[in-house]
Order: C-alpha cells, then structure tokens, then sequence
C-alpha cells in the first residue's frame, strides 16, 4: 500500500444498497445507544448485534439489509456478479478493499466499546454514538473519516477504483453496461 493524499468520498448520485445499509446501521446505532443511555443499558446488545453482523458482512459478504434492500429494488455497487439462491445480497469478497474493512473495522470497534460500556464504563456509550452519527453522515454525504484514514494508508476502493480518482460516478457494472 502506497501513502496518498486527496479526499476519498463514495457516490452519492443514488441510494445503492451499501450506501442504505450505513443509514439504516446508523440510525440503529444511535438509536440503541441513546435506548441504553436513558433506559436500560442492556439495550446496547442491538449495538452488538450490529456489529457483529458487520463482521460478518466484511468475512462472507452476506447482509440482511442488503437482502431485504435488493428485494425491495436496490442495486449493489460492491455485490457479488453471480446470481444468489433467493435473490440474496451478498457483497464481493475476492478481495481486501477499502469498504470491506470499513465492514471489520467498524463491527469490532463497536462491539467493544459496547462491552466496554456494560462491564467498564456507560462513557463508551459516546463511541457508539459517535459511529452512528459518522455512518448517518457517510450515507448522506459520502465522507467517512475512517474511509478515508484507509485511503490516506492505501487501501484500495472499490467504489473509485480509478487511480487518482476520489469519487466514482458509478460501478465498473454500470460503466460498463452504459458504454
């Protein structure tokens, strides 16, 4: 990986599902570490739960959004390209790129701080808090801080693969299916 420099930000043209998925994420996020702040701190296993699933989206590329998203009539921009049984989502895996570690990063981070939060301290809560309002903002706007923490270190994006790119107008699919 080589250091670059520059402003890596996602399409933000149309609702794909990977862009839905992040507002969904983090609307879950905040809302269940705002339900274990002010109701019951055991509400922050639906933060966990979070988390966990993705890590498994980053290790299988399995999602339920996704699934749920791509029947209701969502297009992937990093789905795999061969058919699923039962119309499922299921995001590429044939490499370690940019957004796929977002998926690990984010999953573990948060299923930490949200241990940390029962067993050490309710101030992890702001953590959690803090990804969600992130994620709410990367579906938004496109600009991720640890999107762009890994495009600085050179991890490669799948959703801006061309080099010296920093947004992409649309999948190489699209692109291609266009030309």
């Amino acid at each position: 990986m080589a250091f670059r420099t520059g402003v890596y930000i996602v399409p933000t043209d149309r609702w794909y599902i990977e862009r839905t998925v992040w507002l969904v994420a983090g609307f879950v996020l905040l809302s269940s570490t705002a339900l274990a702040a002010l109701v019951n701190p055991f509400f922050i296993l639906l933060v966990i739960a979070t988390g966990l699933s993705s890590i498994v989206v980053a290790l299988t590329g399995f999602c339920m959004v996704g699934s749920a998203l791509k029947r209701l009539g969502f297009t992937p921009m990093l789905g795999r390209d061969e058919p699923s049984p039962r119309n499922l989502y299921f995001m590429r895996t044939d490499s370690w790129y940019l957004e796929r570690r977002i998926y690990l990063f984010v999953g573990i981070n948060i299923s930490l701080a949200s241990v940390l939060s029962l067993v050490h301290s309710p101030w992890w809560l702001t953590f959690t808090g803090f990804v969600g309002t992130a994620m709410v903002w990367f579906a938004g706007t496109g600009y991720c801080i640890m999107a762009n923490m890994l495009y600085w270190i050179g991890a490669e994006p799948r959703l801006a693969p061309e080099k010296g790119a920093t947004c992409a107008v649309g999948s190489a699919r699209t692109r291609q299916a266009e030309a």
